[in-house]
């Protein structure tokens, strides 16, 4: 087995292409696949230019490095769409909702609660017990905005 490998080293970058390829599946990422792609690349280039395992070495990891760059960039150009695009985003998905008060609100301070747990907040200056709208989520801080209706305390409940 080691003379298999050290004759044709082309199968080998090949297998190590198909293993990690095989292990983007099982533990998604999306990175471990430009990795694969790095060592395809060795593996061909080997079947045609006899290098040495250092060639060899300098080959995969410049492939790494371009592999990861195109695909990072590629992903920041193309728009994956998501059913739900908000999953991982938390505060994101709190934009809209309705918070009570639990400690008076100023443009600089306070605290609302939200489900069962509780998030900073700044704001007009609101007191304890009422019922306010998040307008936007800046550094983890809830900016909030007043209620103009009551009859709309009971729109967008948090779950």
């Amino acid at each position: 087995m080691d003379d298999f490998s050290i004759n044709n080293p082309e199968y080998v970058w090949l297998g190590i292409a198909a293993l990690l390829a095989l292990a983007e599946l099982f533990v998604p990422g999306v990175f471990l696949i430009w990795v694969a792609a790095a060592a395809a690349v060795t593996g061909v280039l080997s079947l045609f230019i006899d290098m040495t395992f250092a060639g060899q070495l300098t080959v995969f990891g410049l492939s790494t490095i371009a592999a990861v760059l195109g695909g990072r960039r590629w992903y920041l150009t193309h728009n994956v769409e998501s059913e739900s695009p908000l999953l991982n985003n938390r505060s994101a998905q709190l934009v809209g909702r309705t918070v009570t008060v639990v400690e008076a609100i100023s443009s600089t301070s306070g605290r609302v609660k939200v489900a069962d747990g509780e998030w900073k907040a700044k704001g007009p200056n609101m007191e304890k017990g009422t019922v306010a709208r998040v307008a936007a989520v800046e550094g983890g801080v809830l900016r909030l905005e007043a209620l103009e209706d009551t009859a709309i305390l009971e729109s967008k409940p948090i779950s």
